[in-house]
């Protein structure tokens, strides 16, 4: 039986175990973070594969030299997806459609964030280059409130130990519908609607993260929407990717990207949603 190194041990980790057991893959969870580890003496078994490298890069570092295994989404992958503008620049210069952004790189001048303001129609987004769920993104309306969330960011950045002292401008879509479409080895694989409550919408939410409330329900996507997710996948050459799609009735770009996707119920997916997940690890375990 394959065995499997899956670092994580959340709504993924638990939904898997089945379902590989049953096409001969034994998923195990490795702990990386939040405890001492001993380079003399590696404190990990042995494992054919692991699935998506470590969330914390520094401690994933030290795992991934002691496991010695090949990962569906190395290192590379997640950095590549982790970072928003860089995801986004990849995808724009792919010729994908994606929201018109500004990356700010701190610090700047104030005459510089304006300028960057009125770039756009308000409101804008502003989004924290490398973060998940939704957490630190805000909706400016005006240019006093969008100088004030870019104070809080100064204050932020401020610590020099802040690696990353960037964020994202970006335009805001209004009523626009928020899909995340799964891409397995190339393949798109299912895809779900992220949607807010209407009393969630009534009291003025607008983040559609399942981690925020919103209720994820599968959706079959049209051929060209499938075609969409599928060309990110490959313009940033990631084998397992959830692709965030907004939809307006003028246009659908491509929002975000997550190369450590939650995956969701199997019946949000199309069939054989896990004959390719296993496939995958299959031939990431051959590939070293």
């Amino acid at each position: 039986m394959l065995r499997l190194a899956v670092p994580t041990r959340a709504e993924t980790f638990d939904r898997m175990r089945e379902p590989l057991a049953q096409r001969g893959i034994e998923v195990s969870h490795v702990r990386t973070d939040e405890r001492t580890v001993s380079l003399a003496d590696s404190p990990f078994d042995e494992y054919d594969a692991g699935f998506v490298f470590p969330p914390r890069l520094a401690e994933g570092g030290v795992a991934d030299a002691l496991l010695d295994v090949p990962w569906v989404n190395d290192r590379e992958a997640i950095l590549r997806s982790r970072h928003k503008g860089e995801a986004l620049a990849h995808l724009s210069q792919a010729g994908l459609p994606t929201p018109e952004t500004v990356v700010v790189s701190n610090p700047i001048d104030e005459a510089d964030l304006r300028a960057a303001f009125e770039q756009f129609d308000p409101p804008v987004v502003v989004k924290p280059n490398a973060t998940t769920r939704g957490v630190g993104v805000a909706k400016a309306h005006d240019l006093d409130s969008f100088l004030g969330v870019c104070d809080y960011l100064d204050l932020v950045h401020d610590y020099r130990a802040t690696g990353d002292q960037s964020f994202l401008v970006q335009e805001y879509l209004p009523d626009a519908r928020d899909y995340r479409a799964m891409i397995v080895d190339g393949e798109y694989v299912g895809a779900v609607e992220r949607r807010l409550p209407e009393d969630a919408l009534a009291s003025g939410q607008w983040k559609h993260n399942v981690h925020r409330g919103a209720e994820a329900t599968g959706v079959t996507l049209a051929s060209e929407k499938r075609e969409l997710a599928r060309r990110a996948a490959a313009a940033l050459e990631i084998d397992y990717l959830g692709v965030d799609l907004l939809v307006t009735d003028e246009r659908t770009v491509v929002n975000e990207t997550n190369a450590r996707p939650t995956i969701d119920s199997a019946t949000k997916y199309e069939t054989g949603f896990w004959d390719d997940v296993a496939a995958l690890i299959e031939t990431t375990a051959k590939s070293q």
